[in-house]
């Protein structure tokens, strides 16, 4: 009987004080918080960065996939805009490609803390600000443009996917969406139902289906001056 009456004794006192006929009320927390994140990357700026001291550029942001996560900024140079800029390709863009933390995906908050911190250091054109990314960062460009539609001038998610229903918020952003219709990573009907809620809210986007194509279809289409001429035609 000893356990039992310690347990009783137990229950009594936690709660409200024994007498006191406080009830149970409901409460609610809002307000902002604060969250150290750090995010390493590489950068390219255009041939006449240092000598043009009054002019602004345009920047892109390109989100890796999971394979490049980790602390080896080499990764960087793997795929995408900055592997081009590694082999020598002049872009008219401050290119900047941030490294994801391993074993973790992209986070949208830790995203805008980098960009805001890129508007400080550099000189950005605030009206022409391009986001595109591969496969988990196709997914990474799809979450952070839902987080802050009216930043960026245009997207381009290649092999990713996001959640239909955050589609309308940024609808009317210029968007160039490719997808291998034989993805064996990511699912094609992830962009499709992408486009399609983008679609329904009014939105107009490119949508490549490349034919047979299976996860990597990206390299030939960075490869396309097209693309980064259909990016600078766009504004905020």
């Amino acid at each position: 009987m000893v356990g039992a009456i310690v347990w009783a004794s137990m229950l009594q006192g936690a709660g409200s004080p024994a007498g006191t006929g406080q009830g149970i009320s409901a409460g609610k927390f809002e307000g902002p918080i604060v969250k150290r994140a750090s995010l390493q990357y590489l950068v390219s700026v255009p041939e006449d960065y240092e000598t043009a001291r009054g002019k602004r550029y345009p920047l892109l942001v390109f989100l890796h996939g999971s394979g490049e996560r980790g602390t080896n900024l080499e990764l960087l140079k793997v795929h995408g805009p900055m592997k081009l800029a590694a082999a020598g390709k002049k872009f008219p863009f401050i290119v900047v490609a941030p490294q994801c933390p391993e074993r973790r995906n992209w986070d949208a908050d830790e995203l805008i803390g980098l960009l805001n911190d890129l508007e400080k250091k550099f000189r950005v054109d605030r009206s022409r600000e391009y986001l595109t990314g591969i496969s988990m960062g196709g997914y990474g460009t799809w979450a952070l443009v839902a987080a802050q539609p009216k930043r960026f001038a245009a997207i381009a998610p290649v092999c990713g996917g996001g959640d239909p229903g955050s589609a309308a918020s940024f609808a009317k952003v210029p968007t160039w969406v490719v997808h291998g219709d034989k993805d064996p990573a990511v699912p094609f009907a992830q962009s499709v139902a992408m486009v399609d809620a983008m679609k329904a809210a009014g939105g107009s986007p490119i949508f490549t289906q490349v034919v047979g194509g299976t996860h990597d279809v990206w390299t030939e289409f960075y490869l396309k001056d097209e693309f980064y001429e259909w990016l600078l035609k766009f504004r905020r």
